[in-house]
């Protein structure tokens, strides 16, 4: 995937207790770095370490991102696991 400086992406990790967590990031690689660090992840994924992305997907703008990661959020475990795995065939 080609992408541009200006992209934001909405990602998912998979954390060590088997949970996921959603998220929004311009630079995927230091945001799952971070999560996996002892101080800058997010609140949720310290206890969780280590994480490790599983699915982003690309977005035009912060607002659309932040609109895609509610609606990811809102999805039931069954359906971001189908959202995953779809990813995965293609």
């Amino acid at each position: 995937m080609e992408v541009s400086k200006a992209a934001w992406f909405v990602y998912l990790v998979r954390c060590q207790d088997g949970s996921l967590y959603c998220g929004i990031a311009k630079d995927l690689d230091r945001r799952v770095a971070e999560h996996n660090s002892s101080d800058k992840g997010a609140k949720y994924t310290r206890g969780r370490q280590p994480v490790r992305l599983i699915y982003a997907e690309e977005a035009a703008s912060r607002a659309q991102a932040t609109q895609r990661e509610g609606t990811i959020k809102r999805m039931s475990r069954a359906e971001k696991t189908a959202l995953i795995k779809g990813a995965a065939g293609t």
